[in-house]
């Protein structure tokens, strides 16, 4: 699954907020994937900004504030993904946001990092019986097996993705060689939530094998908003799942290095070569290893693998400069 997160990227308007949809439509994603925040239920006075960002909100609250939807505008966004053939997902920030997420009729959760530890808000999502995503940016190996353990439990299909909290993350800080010990760890699917506002984490991540992806689209990565600097541009969506597809389909069309070696058999005598002489020579000259070259194609003269079983051998019949060479031409 290719997931496309427009998150707060909206600003707060609904029009942007469905014109997202509309541009990553035909981009080949999989799903969309949206933040369902709301404020009274979710945060505090006493929240401080992740970054200092806004121009236009005094408090963190106002920020989740300004970021609502009801619950038909949701809906509104369930039914336009759908008829864009995209999986709506989400991530609710509260046990409220839940509620207003089933009455939209989301498809799949997801559970942002920092909410791996509410038990409380991860019941709430177990209750709906509904597939779950567990980001892991903020969880330590425990904390994410009591949250797979909470969903494995109620038979809910449940995956995990690496992820690091940092925007954007630099390579170093991508955590690619953790897929393994997920998938080991877990036995369920596993992927990359990426925050690197590139492509390249996520085709290195597909071909380790990834099953998910998931990264933060944004029209201009100089728009105003929190992830916008880690964030992929509508543009290049296309051009990663390309790049995705590109690699799975590689993956999974193995071959021996002898097999492709065969398929290629008249490629290969084109680009080979065969021994000739670079100089004009005698009959009974005795040949060196300076008077020969090696010229395309295969197949005319002796292989150039052969060159040191020739050397100090007789000539039975003089040769013209850049004349192949054969066994029969010695003694």
């Amino acid at each position: 699954m290719i997931i496309a997160e427009i998150a707060q990227a909206h600003d707060g308007s609904v029009g942007i907020l469905h014109s997202y949809i509309d541009a990553l439509a035909g981009t080949g994603i999989d799903a969309v994937k949206f933040q369902t925040h709301i404020a009274e239920a979710e945060s505090s006075e006493f929240e401080p900004f992740r970054i200092p960002f806004s121009y236009v909100d005094k408090t963190r609250y106002d920020y989740w504030k300004r970021m609502e939807l009801s619950t038909d505008q949701w809906r509104e966004v369930k039914e336009h993904c759908h008829r864009a053939a995209l999986t709506f997902i989400s991530s609710p920030f509260s046990c409220k946001a839940v509620d207003v997420l089933e009455e939209a009729g989301v498809d799949t959760y997801k559970v942002g990092s920092g909410e791996v530890t509410n038990l409380l808000l991860l019941q709430k999502i177990a209750l709906t019986g509904k597939p779950v995503i567990i980001s892991s940016g903020m969880s330590s190996m425990h904390e994410l097996e009591a949250a797979v353990s909470l969903f494995k439990q109620k038979n809910i299909d449940v995956a995990v993705l690496q992820c690091t909290t940092a925007y954007p993350t630099s390579p170093t800080q991508w955590g690619l060689h953790i897929l393994k010990e997920l998938k080991h760890r877990f036995n369920i699917p596993t992927g990359l939530s990426d925050h690197s506002g590139d492509i390249v984490a996520c085709l290195a991540a597909t071909a380790l094998g990834a099953e998910i992806l998931e990264f933060h689209v944004v029209f201009d990565k100089r728009m105003f908003g929190p992830d916008a600097i880690a964030s992929i541009e509508i543009d290049d969506v296309a051009r990663l799942v390309k790049g995705v597809k590109d690699v799975r389909t590689s993956l999974q069309n193995t071959f021996s290095k002898n097999e492709l070696v065969e398929n290629i058999g008249s490629l290969k005598k084109n680009f080979g070569k065969s021994l000739c002489v670079n100089k004009e020579l005698p009959e009974n000259y005795v040949i060196s290893f300076e008077d020969l070259e090696a010229k395309k194609p295969a197949g005319y003269g002796i292989p150039p693998s052969a060159y040191s079983t020739i050397v100090g051998k007789k000539l039975v019949k003089g040769l013209r400069q850049w004349d192949f060479l054969n066994f029969e031409d010695l003694t």
